[in-house]
């Protein structure tokens, strides 16, 4: 940290939660003097609402849905709309497109999407059908337009932010929280966290990292001071067919889930938007392809991939100097919310 923490503006710890994205959200929140709970929450749920209206495939009227559905031509997108679309493909463009926001088709094809998940006896996508939605996607076929701050849809095309969305929701809460004065605050969505400032007793917001079912990994803390954390598992999302699961997180360049080994990734950033892309991007990439490139690239990132002889832990020198001392680590006090535990 380049400076001390923001002191909180009170004692006072509100507790906040509901349901957004198809998941769960939550925060605590130190009151800043004379704030009222009830238009801090509803602050808090006008974010989500404005997300939900424009990155959610499963709501025919958003923005995105709009898109998707557009002919071909350039369309003029929202300040929103362009931001996040921006930063996504400023991530594919540097990790050459193992987070891809243009992966909509595929992603409805392997039963992911809005049209929901493929039927239990209906056979997996064939060669044919994979290589077509392929041909409707990629990072390097979408044309923006900064100018007129728009995109083309080249027809067909089908956007999709799951990988971005929900910390791009952390970061505009957090934000939102701190221009009403709570600028001590943890905010999580779906297991992707941001915090600010620190506790009333000067602690900071301590979040045990989310570990796969199973996972041997010691029981890791982190303190969320003025940092954000996310987390990409094979385990959140999938589907069994036969004798094999298939995870929701797709490689375009194979048309197919993933099935590299990795269960889980865990990047902590300044930034939850960018945490939670370059978490996806590193879980496409692999055991071996992912390391190399989170340390290259400054990240700090933690690996767990399954092997025949057990679980192996890797993590980025720069993940490993934020880990705390075992001294440090709180002793009780722990709260459990959504896949996360905070303390």
């Amino acid at each position: 940290m380049a400076e001390p923490p923001v002191q909180p503006p009170s004692d006072i710890v509100w507790v906040m939660g509901g349901e957004t994205m198809g998941t769960t959200w939550s925060a605590r929140v130190i009151a800043p003097p004379g704030a009222d709970p009830t238009v801090t929450q509803a602050a808090v749920q006008a974010e989500l609402d404005l997300v939900v209206a424009t990155f959610s495939p499963w709501e025919p009227t958003s923005e995105i849905s709009r898109f998707n559905a557009a002919p071909p031509g350039l369309w003029a997108l929202s300040s929103t709309f362009w931001t996040v679309l921006e930063a996504a493909m400023e991530i594919a463009d540097d990790t050459n497109g193992a987070v891809d926001p243009t992966l909509g088709v595929l992603v409805d094809l392997w039963g992911f999407g809005p049209g929901g998940p493929r039927p239990a006896d209906s056979p997996l996508p064939t060669e044919d059908e994979i290589v077509a939605a392929q041909a409707l996607g990629g990072w390097q076929g979408l044309r923006m337009n900064r100018e007129a701050r728009g995109a083309m849809q080249v027809g067909g095309m089908r956007l999709d932010f799951s990988g971005i969305a929900k910390g791009h929701a952390v970061d505009r809460v957090s934000e939102r929280l701190s221009a009403l004065g709570a600028t001590s605050h943890l905010v999580e969505i779906g297991g992707e966290l941001r915090g600010r400032g620190v506790k009333p007793d000067g602690q900071p917001w301590w979040v045990e990292i989310e570990q796969p079912p199973g996972s041997p990994s010691p029981r890791t803390l982190m303190a969320m001071v003025d940092v954000a954390m996310a987390t990409s598992g094979d385990y959140r999302r999938a589907f069994v067919h036969g004798d094999r699961r298939y995870s929701h997180t797709l490689d375009n360049r194979t048309g197919r889930p993933i099935d590299n080994g990795l269960a889980s990734v865990t990047v902590v950033h300044p930034s939850a938007m960018r945490a939670d892309a370059f978490a996806t991007a590193l879980t496409v990439m692999g055991p071996y392809e992912g390391p190399e490139f989170a340390e290259a690239f400054g990240l700090a990132a933690h690996f767990i991939e399954r092997t025949p002889r057990g679980a192996i832990e890797r993590m980025t020198p720069l993940f490993a100097a934020m880990l705390a001392d075992a001294d440090d680590l709180p002793t009780s006090g722990a709260v459990t919310t959504g896949p996360v535990t905070i303390q």
